[in-house]
């Protein structure tokens, strides 16, 4: 496929300043397809985050149960884990581009369901379990496809910065989709909210159909189904992509505060639900500002230093959170926290895309997904469980601390990490 030339660069070959302070657009400009794509994802994945409020929601008024309203939560997270690593295979076996398109077209089918339910007054709680199933298997195998295309879309040297486009997609979706879907339901019920997700995947679904055939790049001879094991075998050979996800885990397993904030709240800051919101808003906040003003990491050439460095200020500002007893301060630090983990994220995803073969890229972004799933949740249990036997800011504090202490480990141990150079990939 013809690669669209960059046009990151002046005439002089020096990066506009505007671009090296506010997200680079560059390939929004250059690429109608990744164009298509983002604009699709972002108006879709708004809707998707007022569908799982609303959910959660309606759950609620059924049950009066929060357990049954974290069963939600788990309705997803088994699917995510267990179809990640085949909905990768699957895309590098099928053409991406109507694995897309299919999976899109599920995913929207599961909220028409969800509307015609609540217009006709079904409101069973096994229903809503099972949609939400549904709908993590499409999401499972929607997003290797989707992933995997952009390299195809776009030149290497763009990669970064439609990762950092990629992440102010989902973070806006997760800062701003919960909100508008709480102030749907109030006015209007939760078929609207609904109604309005099938309509937002419209974006997403046209974005798919416009695109070009996307069958991975096997290489000459017959063609042969994806196996699950090679992708795992390949991942097991290539330190550099190990480290990505090794240093991505020691930040979401020993560092996630998330699941102490109702606690700390009133311990820590005498607050309410109201101070939950905000400490719960602060990271995507800061996630969101690390996008907005991400045009200087297209300038970053030593992508593992820059993961390295992005991790340990995570957990530094994590450890700085708990020892804040003031409420602005603690907000700060989990900004700071957020705006570090936008960055990482730019860096995994660029390196992964970049330094893998094209025809293992659907099960490297399966291993993506069941690490960017699985890991919150791991981090929810150890931090609770470490709250319970010390206290609140022994684990907040001693999670972020051994953050800094094992991602410096890693770096030391695999120095090869710190020297990786994005003008040539390697493994």
């Amino acid at each position: 496929m013809r690669r669209v030339a960059s046009t990151t660069t002046s005439e002089k070959g020096e990066i506009p300043l505007r671009s090296r302070i506010f997200a680079d657009l560059t390939p929004l400009r250059t690429s109608p397809d990744y164009r298509r794509l983002w604009c699709g994802n972002t108006i879709s994945w708004m809707g998707q985050q007022m569908t799982a409020l609303a959910v959660s929601l309606q759950v609620y008024a059924l049950t009066h149960s929060t357990f049954s309203v974290g069963l939600v939560g788990l309705c997803a997270l088994v699917p995510l884990v267990v179809f990640g690593l085949y909905g990768g295979a699957i895309a590098d076996t099928v053409d991406r581009r109507t694995l897309g398109l299919y999976s899109a077209a599920g995913a929207t089918a599961m909220s028409l369901t969800l509307a015609a339910a609540a217009l006709a007054g079904f409101h069973r709680v096994w229903l809503l379990y099972g949609v939400v199933a549904v709908q993590a298997v499409c999401f499972a195998m929607n997003s290797p496809a989707r992933s995997s295309m952009i390299p195809r879309l776009l030149p290497a040297e763009q990669l970064p910065a439609a990762n950092a486009l990629n992440s102010l997609t989902s973070n806006l979706g997760l800062m701003c989709g919960p909100m508008l879907g709480g102030v749907i339901v109030g006015l209007w019920g939760y078929q609207t909210a609904y109604l309005i997700d099938v309509v937002a995947f419209s974006g997403s679904l046209y974005a798919m159909w416009r695109l070009p055939s996307m069958r991975p790049d096997q290489g000459e001879g017959p063609r042969r189904r994806a196996s699950v094991l090679d992708g795992l075998r390949f991942l097991a050979t290539r330190p550099n992509l190990r480290m990505t996800f090794f240093s991505d885990l020691a930040a979401m397993v020993l560092a996630q505060p998330r699941a102490l904030f109702p606690a700390v709240a009133v311990l820590w800051f005498a607050g309410d639900a109201k101070t939950v919101g905000l400490l719960v808003a602060a990271p995507a906040v800061g996630a969101v500002l690390g996008g907005l003003f991400s045009g200087w990491l297209g300038g970053i050439r030593r992508h593992g230093l820059a993961i390295l460095l992005a991790v340990a200020s995570w957990g530094a500002a994590v450890a700085c959170f708990g020892l804040a007893r003031q409420l602005w301060l603690g907000l700060f630090f989990l900004a700071v926290a957020g705006c570090a983990d936008t960055v990482s994220m730019v860096f995994r995803s660029t390196m992964l895309q970049a330094a893998t073969p094209d025809a293992l890229r659907g099960r490297l972004q399966g291993v993506f997904i069941v690490v960017v799933a699985g890991g919150p949740r791991l981090g929810d249990f150890l931090a609770g469980s470490a709250a319970d036997l010390t206290s609140p800011a022994t684990a907040v504090i001693g999670g972020g601390a051994a953050c800094v202490v094992v991602v410096t480990g890693l770096g030391l141990a695999r120095r090869g990490f710190a020297r990786y150079d994005a003008r040539a990939p390697r493994a």
